[in-house]
């Protein structure tokens, strides 16, 4: 009997104390469910998957430190990298995975299909895959800068608005920057970036001097030689502006006529190629067909 009923005693202890256990931890008002489930939730956290971005820099990461570049040229391409709009860090790591693995994926094309008998197919075909990135890159640079060019006069002509209504430059870029969002979002967001730095602190010198350097166009850095001169010898601001938006609309004016006149000497190829043949078999053509009918017979007989 004493051995029953201090197994009962035992038995009964150890219910209670999970029941009191589980009544703890289910219980809202708990502090030690509370616990609990805080640090559930960070365990789960910790081995929840990371994100798809994460995961594609990991996997380009070796193949990034496998190319022999020095920081000179990681920080060109990260320049470059910028003009085109695309800023962040990881950027860089995806366009040198992309070239190597365009690189490779050429030179597997080949060597799968007819073997390692061409040689100069697969080094052609392994270099223009290698190369593929940079012509793309070099385009969407080339596209962002003309997108700006166009959009610089109307942006020089709403910060005279602006000055001239008593806004600070400052304050005249940033609002330009809002109103140009919808029209010319790629200037909007430099006018936006020039406003960040200057509030974090910098010189407004320096954040314009930024400016050409994230964008590298000719007009932006032009513009930005006279906005510093004009700040460090005291002129007009809104009389410079005023004469570079007219400078800006006149090379605008005369980049178009150059490409009319252009237009003449680019539509010979076509014309010679497409135009050509069909005109001459139109005029020439009937005068052939009657031509053969004619002396058909005669040199039959």
């Amino acid at each position: 009997m004493p051995i029953l009923a201090l197994t009962i005693i035992v038995f009964v202890t150890i219910a209670l104390a999970v029941f009191a256990f589980g009544a703890a931890v289910v219980s809202p008002s708990s502090v030690l469910g509370a616990r609990l489930r805080a640090l559930g939730g960070q365990q789960q956290t910790a081995e929840a998957r990371p994100p798809m971005k994460e995961r594609m820099e990991r996997a380009l990461d070796p193949l990034t430190r496998a190319i022999p570049l020095s920081p000179a040229d990681v920080s060109r391409n990260r320049a470059w990298l910028i003009q085109a709009g695309l800023r962040d860090s990881r950027h860089v790591t995806y366009y040198l995975g992309s070239r190597i693995l365009l690189a490779a994926a050429g030179f597997a094309g080949v060597a799968l299909f007819t073997g390692f008998n061409n040689i100069p197919l697969l080094v052609g075909l392994a270099g223009f895959g290698f190369i593929l990135p940079r012509f793309v890159l070099k385009r969407m640079i080339r596209d962002r800068q003309m997108r700006i060019t166009l959009g610089l006069p109307d942006a020089l002509d709403l910060t005279v608005i602006c000055v001239e209504a008593g806004l600070a430059l400052d304050q005249a870029l940033m609002r330009v920057g809002q109103d140009l969002h919808h029209a010319h979002p790629d200037l909007s967001d430099e006018f936006h970036f020039v406003n960040l730095e200057m509030r974090a602190g910098k010189p407004r010198a320096e954040a314009l001097r930024n400016l050409v350097d994230r964008t590298g166009v000719d007009d932006i850095r032009s513009l930005v030689g006279t906005l510093i001169q004009t700040d460090r010898f005291g002129t007009s601001i809104t009389q410079a502006l005023r004469v570079y938006s007219d400078s800006l609309r006149t090379e605008r004016r005369q980049r178009a006529e150059e490409q009319a006149a252009k237009t003449t000497i680019k539509m010979i190829v076509p014309l010679v190629v497409f135009v050509m043949p069909s005109i001459m078999f139109v005029t020439i053509g009937p005068a052939i067909i009657s031509l053969i009918r004619q002396l058909g017979p005669v040199s039959g007989h």
